[in-house]
């Protein structure tokens, strides 16, 4: 009877070591899906943090241009009031 005991026992261990170790590599798995998802994810946002400050710097050139206009042309009007 003990040694019907005891090779149930060694059984029972031999497949919850089967299943930790069929776990641990279904977890680690699941890990790495994750990280891939996460990388992805990342480069996503890093491509629209890129992309806006692209628009940003595009938008303070305009402006600057706009800007530099602006102040000729009222230097010009100066030039003309003066003139007068």
């Amino acid at each position: 009877m003990d040694e019907k005991i005891f090779n149930l026992l060694e059984k029972m261990y031999s497949e919850m070591q089967e299943m930790k170790n069929e776990l641990r590599t279904e977890m680690q798995q699941g890990f790495v899906r994750i990280e891939n998802k996460m990388e992805d994810n990342h480069k996503a946002l890093y491509d629209g943090y890129k992309q806006s400050i692209e628009g940003i710097n595009e938008t303070r050139e305009k402006l600057e241009k706009l800007t530099d206009k602006v102040e000729n042309q009222e230097i010009k009007l100066q030039v003309l009031k003066s003139a007068k």
